[in-house]
This record gives C-alpha cells, structure tokens and sequence, in this order.
C-alpha cells in the first residue's frame, strides 16, 4: 500500500514528488513511476478539457476525472482539487469533499488561498477531511494577481504568502502548495511551517515537488512553463507515429496480413 496522511504529516525534508493525473492510464503510469502522491488537478480543465483557465471546472468533471484517477493508481495517495467557488462557504465545501473523497475515491482534497480560506480548512479538518493548502499564485483567482506571474516579489506579497502559509498550517492542513514564488521566499516558508510544503516553480528548498505530466512529457504545446522541465516530447512523438498510421493506411501498407484473420 502507498502513503498515508501520517507520512505526509510526518514528510519535513524527505523529498517527495507529487504528479499530476487525470485519468486511468495517466494515474497508472504515475504509480508504475513511484510518485508519492497523484494530484487530480483541476489543471485538467486546460490540459484535458481544453478550457482558458481553470475556473470552468465544475465538480462533475473532477469527480469524474478522480474515479479514473483512483482506478489507474489505486495504492497512491490521491489528493483532489476543490474547483472554483466549491469552497466559498463551509457547507460547501464539505459537500464537495464529501464526493470526492466518498466517491471519487481520493484521500485529501486541495484548495487554494491563504488566511482567506483558513477558516473552511478548519472546518473540513474538523470534520476529518485531510486538507493540501495552497498559496502564491493561485490559478483560479489569477486574474486578481495580475495573472500567471510570479508572486512574492514585493514585500507586501511576500508578507501575504507567508501568513497564508501560517494560517492554513495553524488550521490544520496537512501541507501547503508555494506556486510561482521566489526560491528565497519558499525556502523561508518551509523553513517557518511544521507541515511540509511543495513547490511548483518555487525553487529546490520546498520538502516536495509537483509539476504537471502534461508539461513533464510534452503532450500540452499552448503553453511550456519556465518552471517545468520536459522529460519527453510525447506529443511530437505521438503526431508522427499517428502520421504514419495515416501514411501506411492510405498506401495499403495496413493492415498487413499479420494484423488479418
């Protein structure tokens, strides 16, 4: 069996890689790999469903996305982002991680924000919800931050990431997400939480990593991260083994007589 809350409560200074999953193959091959933790993110809305942003994904298509996850990496633990707005009250929330976690199959439930959000944290961990925090750039709220940039330049920034680290820490979350922040700020945070935290482009001080598989094997051209470092380029690979399908179904070339009954 994989991770256990405790391990991640327990997870200050031991490296551990998250990845991102979506669906059953993608969830198997993360396991097959031996990540620590498969992270439904609501990123599938740019990545699989093609959407702008994240904010048009609705409860429905995570919970749909994490039951695929859950059958690809079943000894994996399995955190699931609340989409926009699922979090806005309490009662909300727990509804949303109810699903989740009761249907979907997943261990912890992520959300994002700081000391705005500390009091919905405390509620979910109240009610015996695992919770993974996350602040720095948020992408549902991105828009409000001057969109995908990073945060935590100015002092005043910085001073805001640090007591939303704190806040959430101090309302029980297990771990916080440092997305696009400066290296020096994510290791002063890491440095200040009890919980350990994961970057995202945030520089190698963080207790854990996560990157997008999408953008570790190549399959998302419409944007390339600076922070992400691409492994494979699946889909260059994947166009021309597609192309020659096409190349060898039109030439007559297949099906062959070993392809044939």
């Amino acid at each position: 069996m994989g991770k256990t809350v405790k391990d991640f409560r327990e997870a200050k200074g031991k490296r551990l890689v998250y990845l991102t999953a979506y669906d059953y193959p993608t969830a198997r091959m993360a396991e097959a790999a031996g990540v620590d933790a498969v992270l439904v993110g609501d990123s599938l809305g740019m990545v699989v469903l093609g959407y702008p942003s994240t904010v048009p994904v609705t409860l429905e298509e995570m919970l749909h996305h994490t039951k695929a996850a859950r059958r690809g990496a079943p000894n994996t633990f399995l955190v699931a982002d609340l989409p926009y707005l699922t979090y806005a009250t309490l009662d909300r929330a727990l509804f949303a991680a109810e699903r989740l976690l009761k249907e979907g199959g997943a261990d912890a439930v992520k959300l994002e924000g700081g000391e705005e959000v500390a009091e919905v944290v405390q509620g979910l961990v109240r009610a015996g919800v695992p919770v993974l925090g996350h602040v720095g750039l948020t992408p549902q709220t991105a828009s409000q931050l001057g969109g995908y940039r990073l945060q935590g330049k100015r002092p005043e920034e910085a001073e805001r990431i640090l007591k939303g680290a704190l806040a959430l820490e101090a309302a029980g979350a297990y771990g916080v997400v440092l997305e696009m922040v400066p290296a020096s700020l994510a290791k002063e945070v890491t440095e200040r939480l009890s919980v350990h935290t994961v970057g995202i482009g945030a520089g190698p001080h963080t207790d854990a990593q996560v990157l997008v598989f999408h953008d570790v094997v190549g399959l998302y051209g419409a944007f390339k991260p600076r922070f992400a470092k691409r492994y494979l380029e699946g889909e260059r690979l994947i166009v021309e083994a597609l192309g020659q399908y096409v190349k060898e179904v039109r030439e007559g070339l297949f099906p062959g007589p070993e392809h044939s009954f």
